[in-house]
């Protein structure tokens, strides 16, 4: 398995030319790092005018791995080469390494990158001083084969890796320091010479600088060569909304996200560039993605999967916009036991939750079930947002949330069917959508019903979140190891002997008279909970599911949204000067196939042929399951244009009739021939369109097995994002 690792932008607040006097004494060793024992110059280039220096050096490492390795691979030392391609006019420095020794068993390749903040970060990220310097590093790791010791090579090497990772602040302010003592704090820069250099060096020149342009993956990692480090810890402002260029900078992950490992940073990086291509600068915010990889022990792929579900889920049920667009019903306001309270001694947001005195099952029969989910995630919302007021007032990261849960009056009528049926369904919706959130849950005076309530609801709970429970019984929460161990003495409740008012609701009984039958329950749910301008729609194998959209006025614009939820489709688009004949009713005809997921609909007759009754626009667009599309067409006749969605069969190899590996394995993880879209379609006039005038290939994003997770009722999935 190829290991990949990604830096955040490092800064040094040092001019360029300063840093690279530092870097230019790691050579040709360097005592900081003990396994770079030697280094050769093998290859070196200089410009007449000075400004291009390539220099390649072939380094000597001596890799702390076990003898007996070292013995049955035949080496004592492992040998890279670098290349440096130090730009003096641009202020930019280019490492590339590789690894010489079992090149053909281990492929190890890096690339570092140093430059000046203004051209790197932009000019907007360090204001005070544009002439800071950056510094950037890639690596990956490919073990193809090593003498049946690949998975004891791969973890020395990512030890070795990220341990020299930490080392690169100690070495470039080692010398920093060493060149202060000589009386060097400055160095200037680059000037051009007097006389101008000739036509055939300008030649070179530029030939040079263009192959600076190239990013290569870099290499040895494993050696040290490259890592370099973090300035002071002071950060930089805020980052704003996402965009395929702006990169994360150390400090301010240190300064909002947290102290994390360098893998950790890796990860992050990855996974946001990822979400930056896919989403086309339509990003999480960086706190979020973290959440999700937190939760997933940073596996990169897991972390993927799941924080794509929640991202459709949020598109389809609108989630970004819940705190502006809907206010809770007065039943709530006067019934829901629950309100924020200050925050806990880290600093995190504190809720406090009054459950043993909240009318659970008249809150379900006065409301229904979907607006107390609504309610519960407009308080997690809340939450997100006073986690990031939070972080900028006490000035360190704080991404969680502390629940103090208060059961006093819990008895057996919370344990009615129903509302612990509408409990299980909103932990199952909050653990899936809002991970890592949860700080700390402090449940106090908790009844001897509450084994049999905890019974029924632990294991719709993560293990990780259950870690973060602490229970206590009676009034133990006043003695050692209790409630003032986490919250300050003055802002304990009154209503746990406290000094401080609460105003949290005090709930009660919700009187009969608010109950609502369940007809009506469940035309207010339609109305309150699955507003959305989307639409569902069942592709099966040899039923593709077609739209018809009528064009009066050529130019005119149709704009297109949709994710595939499940199954591989193919998106087309043809055009008709006639319309198709309305679809048929019967749900089992030929034309129309209903399903419990979706609708299934056929335009185009099968008695139609492409090219004399109707004609295709647009090359067909392979879309994968968990691909989240955006695009346009510019129409250039009047007529009928048909949006189609058809299954997409895989391919048998072109030399034979028989279905290759990969085909059949892709196969047996469809478990029917049935796909789901979900979609969104406009027309816009040409003189109101106001975007990229391109066609199916606009916005091709991809998400990573979007139906994984359940497609029923109580979770339905879509695609979106967590707007910045």
């Amino acid at each position: 398995m190829v290991q990949k690792y990604q830096s955040p932008v490092r800064v040094y607040k040092h001019p360029f030319e300063l840093i690279m006097a530092a870097y230019e004494r790691r050579f040709p060793t360097c005592p900081l790092i003990p396994m770079f024992v030697d280094s050769d110059t093998v290859n070196e280039f200089k410009s007449e005018d000075g400004a291009i220096h390539v220099i390649e050096r072939r380094c000597k490492l001596d890799i702390d791995a076990p003898r007996l390795l070292k013995k049955i691979a035949g080496v004592d030392y492992v040998y890279f080469v670098q290349k440096n391609s130090l730009n003096s006019r641009e202020r930019t420095l280019h490492i590339e390494a590789h690894n010489e020794t079992f090149s053909n068993r281990v492929i190890i390749t890096e690339h570092c990158c140093y430059t000046v903040s203004a051209q790197h970060l932009g000019k907007d990220v360090h204001p005070e001083n544009e002439d800071w310097t950056c510094f950037e590093q890639s690596a990956s790791l490919d073990i193809k084969s090593f003498f049946g010791f690949e998975s004891t090579v791969e973890k020395i090497a990512m030890k070795q890796y990220t341990s020299n990772i930490k080392k690169g602040k100690e070495i470039i302010e080692y010398y920093l320091r060493q060149l202060e003592e000589e009386g060097i704090t400055f160095v200037p820069r680059w000037t051009p010479p007097s006389i101008a250099p000739s036509s055939e060096t300008s030649s070179l020149c530029k030939k040079q600088a263009a192959s600076l342009a190239l990013v290569v993956p870099d290499a040895a990692q494993a050696e040290g060569l490259g890592s370099e480090a973090l300035g002071s810890p002071s950060g930089p402002p805020e980052p704003g909304a996402g965009t395929p260029d702006d990169k994360l900078d150390a400090d301010y992950i240190k300064r909002y996200l947290g102290d994390l490992t360098p893998l950790q940073e890796s990860c992050l990086i990855r996974l946001r560039q990822w979400l930056q291509e896919t989403h086309k600068g339509k990003i999480p915010k960086d706190e979020h993605i973290l959440r999700f990889l937190r939760a997933r022990d940073f596996n990169i792929d897991k972390a993927r999967e799941i924080m794509c579900q929640s991202l459709t889920w949020r598109k389809q049920h609108q989630v970004d916009y819940i705190l502006e667009t809907w206010s809770p019903p007065q039943v709530l306001q006067d019934y829901y036991a629950g309100g924020w309270h200050h925050h806990d001694k880290d600093g995190r947001p504190l809720y406090v939750l009054r459950l043993g005195q909240m009318d659970t099952k008249g809150l379900v029969r006065a409301l229904g079930e979907e607006a107390l989910l609504r309610y519960v995630l407009s308080i997690n919302e809340e939450g997100l947002r006073r986690c990031e007021e939070n972080t900028k007032v006490f000035g360190r990261p704080i991404s969680s949330w502390t629940c103090l849960v208060d059961l006093e009056g819990l008895n057996m009528r919370h344990l009615w069917r129903p509302g612990v049926k509408a409990l299980l369904r909103i932990i199952e919706v909050v653990e899936a959508n809002y991970p890592e959130t949860l700080g700390r849950l402090l449940i106090l005076r908790a009844p001897r019903v509450f084994p049999v309530l905890w019974t029924l609801v632990s294991p719709f709970i993560d293990d990780n979140t259950r870690r973060k429970f602490l229970i206590y019984a009676g009034n133990d929460y006043q003695g050692p190891g209790g409630l003032l161990d986490y919250i300050d003495k003055e802002i304990i409740p009154d209503f746990l002997s406290g000094e401080c008012m609460c105003e949290v609701p005090e709930g009660g009984l919700v009187p009969k008279s608010l109950y609502r039958t369940a007809e009506e329950l469940e035309n207010e749910d339609l109305r309150l909970w699955t507003e959305t301008i989307y639409q569902s729609a069942s592709v099966f194998k040899g039923a593709p599911h077609e739209i018809l959209i009528q064009i009066v006025d050529a130019s005119s614009v149709i704009t297109w949204d949709f994710d595939v939820c499940k199954g591989d489709i193919v998106f087309n688009i043809y055009h008709s000067k006639r319309s198709p004949q309305p679809p048929k009713k019967d749900s089992l005809g030929a034309h129309s196939i209903t399903s419990p997921g979706g609708n299934n609909v056929q335009l185009i007759d099968r008695v139609w042929q492409l090219g004399r009754d109707y004609s295709m626009v647009e090359s067909p667009l392979i879309c994968k399951e968990g691909e989240s599309v955006q695009g346009s067409h510019v129409t250039r006749w009047p007529g009928f244009y048909i949006l189609q969605w058809r299954f997409h069969s895989m391919p048998a190899c072109a030399a034979t009739n028989l279905p290759r590996v990969d085909d059949v394995l892709a196969s047996l993880q469809v478990s029917s021939h049935k796909c789901k879209v979900m979609y969104y379609t406009e027309v816009i006039g040409s003189e109101d369109f106001r975007g990229s005038m391109t066609s199916l290939e606009s916005s091709h994003s991809g998400f990573s097995q979007l139906s994984a997770a359940t497609t029923s009722s109580s979770q339905s999935q879509s695609s979106s994002m967590i707007s910045r």
